[in-house]
């Protein structure tokens, strides 16, 4: 099990003490994360990392996963969808079956904590069915900027009962939440099983374990199955690309136990690219493996996060940890983390030949690849590392715990 002293090689003496200092004024402190999985997407994966490390440092953590039914996280994905957009039949039975969930994981989930965290909208209402005796934190992964109406109103009236939200980007602060509206980026963990240096033996053993194909230079795509990350999109540039650079498209995406669509979203596109798959030229992997994911962010000629809308996007710092450039999309929290033009390029969703000219570029351009790459690695760790985030988190626990609601926003 990893422990804070593990990444003082990487961050150094300064930053590994401040976090202890935080931590200090923590003590006897108990907090309690609460999100949807355990496992798939970013939200689990940081829990899984940044959990671990607050227990390390001594601050009681905990972390909880909404039980429920497959009905109910139908509902919350189309929530998800919703406020990021999209239109929802907000029926009297989806509402019912959200709030009769979380009341019922309230009646048996006793929150004696300093203060409780809550992530995304699916057990957003678990703060109705609780004796309110803490702080409670909502903490938004999801991009907002332009949510269904009917929803927001909605799910507002719960949000208005917490202390604090945070946010993952400036563009989603909210005028109509009167309650602070914290910054915190997301971050990699550069010591996990998809981030930490590989040796060339597990390079070479991975790519001929899962038949990943190496004579032709590769554009990949690691994400969900899910319509937001536009994977029709990705082949459409793939397609543009190939007329001019003989190359390969790699989706390797993985199915989380919370997003009903990633099956519907995979059957879809199998079908779309059939003719490349039957010439080897396109080459979907399934799983959650992360030592594949590290590899093929390593082996990668360009890293490819075409999003519609993205709360953070996190593959794109984890490329950029490998060294690796990165095409993405202009939306959310991406443009957080990807310096447009120096650690790789920016566009927007919809301009599929603009995004093809910049992947072409890069393939074309080795030295600039290597310049990205190396400007990329130096991007994250100064601003995405896990230390990083785990400081941001001991600043506002801080704050909350002292009742000092009144600072700016970051």
């Amino acid at each position: 099990m990893k422990s804070i002293d593990d990444y003082l090689p990487i961050v150094g003496e300064k930053i590994i003490g401040r976090i202890h200092q935080k931590a200090h004024r923590l003590i006897n402190k108990h907090i309690v994360h609460i999100n949807s999985t355990a496992h798939g997407g970013g939200v689990a994966e940081i829990l899984n990392n940044l959990i671990v490390l607050l227990n390390d440092i001594g601050v009681d953590a905990g972390w909880r996963v909404l039980i429920g039914p497959s009905d109910f996280f139908s509902v919350t994905k189309k929530f998800h969808n919703a406020l990021q957009g999209n239109s929802i039949n907000l029926s009297k039975n989806k509402k019912c079956l959200y709030l009769e969930t979380n009341q019922r994981f309230a009646s048996f989930t006793h929150l004696n904590h300093d203060c409780v965290i809550i992530h995304d909208p699916q057990p957003l209402p678990l703060i109705k069915y609780n004796k309110k005796r803490q702080p409670w934190v909502w903490r938004c992964h999801i991009d907002i900027t332009e949510p269904n109406k009917e929803l927001w109103e909605f799910i507002k009236s719960f949000i208005l009962r917490y202390d604090l939200m945070i946010i993952s980007s400036k563009h989603f602060k909210k005028d109509d939440i009167p309650i602070k509206q914290y910054i915190i980026y997301p971050s990699i963990d550069p010591l996990s099983t998809k981030n930490m240096d590989l040796k060339e033996k597990t390079i070479k053993t991975t790519v001929k374990k899962f038949n990943i194909p190496t004579d032709k230079p590769l554009i990949t795509q690691v994400s969900r199955f899910d319509p937001w990350k536009d994977p029709e999109g990705v082949l459409k540039v793939f397609e543009l690309v190939k007329e001019k650079i003989d190359c390969r498209l790699i989706y390797c995406y993985n199915m989380a136990p919370d997003d009903p669509e990633g099956v519907t979203v995979y059957s879809r596109m199998k079908k779309a690219a059939s003719k490349y798959i039957q010439s080897g030229d396109v080459k979907f992997i399934l799983g959650d493996n992360h030592i594949l994911v590290n590899v093929l962010q390593r082996i990668s000629a360009v890293i490819l996060q075409k999003s519609i809308r993205e709360g953070f996007g996190l593959t794109v710092s984890e490329a950029q940890w490998k060294e690796t450039p990165v095409v993405a999309s202009n939306r959310g929290g991406i443009p957080e983390q990807l310096i447009d033009n120096e650690t790789g390029f920016l566009v927007e969703p919809d301009d599929i030949n603009g995004c093809a000219e910049k992947v072409i570029t890069i393939l074309k351009d080795k030295k600039l690849a290597k310049e990205m790459g190396r400007k990329g690695k130096k991007n994250i760790k100064e601003n995405f590392l896990i230390t990083r985030h785990l400081d941001d988190y001991l600043t506002l626990l801080i704050d909350v715990l002292n009742h000092n609601l009144g600072y700016p926003n970051y």
